[in-house]
């Protein structure tokens, strides 16, 4: 009868750590990703409408950055 060991990871044992490498990877991109749209996103509001929100022109990149974070 054969027995396999199933606990052990069957790509090696660098796996892992090429898969968390490329997922940090994705996650910067995506997290830049979001930035820019909501950068873009702020900054085609007018000076009056970012003031009704509680920004202003010059507060758009760290809120974007904040947003993300």
């Amino acid at each position: 009868m054969a027995a396999f060991d199933t606990t052990r990871p069957a790509t090696g044992i660098f796996a892992g750590g090429i898969f968390h490498f490329v997922a940090r990877i994705l996650s910067a991109v995506s997290d830049w990703n979001d930035e820019r749209i909501t950068r873009n996103a702020l900054s085609k509001l007018t000076a009056r409408e970012l003031d009704d929100i509680g920004l202003s022109v010059h507060s758009i990149n760290a809120t974007a950055k904040r947003r993300v974070n």
